[in-house]
């Protein structure tokens, strides 16, 4: 008897549909695209453009210098955006100060070349594009799409410092220490992943990995988490304890905040958060420290010289 005739239909139909999928994800060879996520006002009236990216890789990392490969125009080419690409989707990576006279109709670009092939985000200050804290929140995972609730109106991104110099100086095998201390206003409410697919009942208790996405948009955990990550630098550098991913990683078990079974770490004493960073390679890289509520994030940044 054929496998046709023992599933029903539309399981066959569904199953040839993942295949499809599946076929169109590649663990490496594949490109990056930079990605413009629209542009916010802070409370004096400052303007930013916030830009992230699409690296098509599960598990290869990308590096491409500022220069003719990774620059911004018109005007000065480096606006702090990463060269070190982590995999898949990383959303409000970096954010740009809208140049002085921007007009509705002006573009500021930012072109990405990898792989051997160059794509490009265009920003505008269209009002189409205009974010503010819930739509980060829902772009994120924290909400649903077009979610929103007077409590989640409130919410602030974390607090977030970090110890010592802006600058330190290493040798490769000799780790660096980081302390990071973050803290949070509790909004939104702690929740794991693994009690969010819980909800769904006695087999999705038992087999999370079973249970399918209840959004429209990516699922995230929620409650204070804080993480490590290269974000300009190529070389191999790790970091002791392991960091939860900053980029989302949703397949089940991952250890990210989008995936399946993923628990919110405790919050360490007095909100210290301590990493060892070590380097196998000489040159000079930027390390950044997110501190996210699983809805807004607050960034900073260090930067580490490695001597061979």
């Amino acid at each position: 008897m054929s496998f046709a005739r023992l599933v029903p239909p539309v399981l066959v139909v569904c199953l040839a549909a993942l295949g499809a999928r599946a076929e169109q994800s590649y663990s490496r060879g594949q490109n990056a695209s930079p990605a413009y996520e629209g542009w916010e006002e802070d409370a004096d009236g400052s303007r930013y453009f916030l830009f992230g990216y699409l690296n098509r890789n599960w598990k290869e990392e990308l590096d491409v210098s500022v220069g003719t490969d990774n620059f911004f125009a018109p005007g000065e080419p480096d606006r702090g955006q990463p060269t070190h690409f982590l995999p898949r989707r990383n959303r409000f990576v970096f954010r740009v100060p809208v140049p002085d006279g921007f007009g509705e109709t002006d573009e500021l670009v930012w072109t990405l070349t990898t792989k051997g092939k160059t794509e490009k985000a265009y920003a505008t200050l269209r009002l189409d594009y205009f974010v503010d804290d819930l739509v980060k929140a829902s772009e994120q995972g924290a909400i649903g799409a077009g979610s929103s609730d007077a409590v989640m109106r409130t919410n602030k991104a974390p607090e977030l410092r970090i110890d010592g110099d802006e600058r330190l100086t290493t040798r490769t095998g000799e780790p660096v220490v980081l302390v990071a201390v973050a803290s949070d206003d509790g909004i939104p409410e702690e929740n794991s992943r693994t009690s969010e697919l819980a909800s769904g009942g006695t087999d999705s208790t038992a087999h999370p990995e079973w249970t399918p996405p209840f959004r429209v948009t990516v699922g995230s955990a929620t409650g204070l988490r804080l993480s490590w990550y290269v974000y300009r630098g190529s070389g191999t550098v790790s970091f002791d304890p392991l960091q939860a991913k900053v980029w989302e990683d949703t397949r089940d078990g991952a250890n990210s905040p989008w995936a399946n079974r993923w628990v919110t770490p405790p919050t360490p004493p007095d909100g210290r958060y301590e990493v060892r960073v070590t380097f196998d390679e000489p040159g000079t890289y930027v390390l950044r420290c997110l501190a996210s509520d699983g809805a807004l994030g607050t960034t900073v940044d260090r930067t580490v010289t490695v001597a061979p």
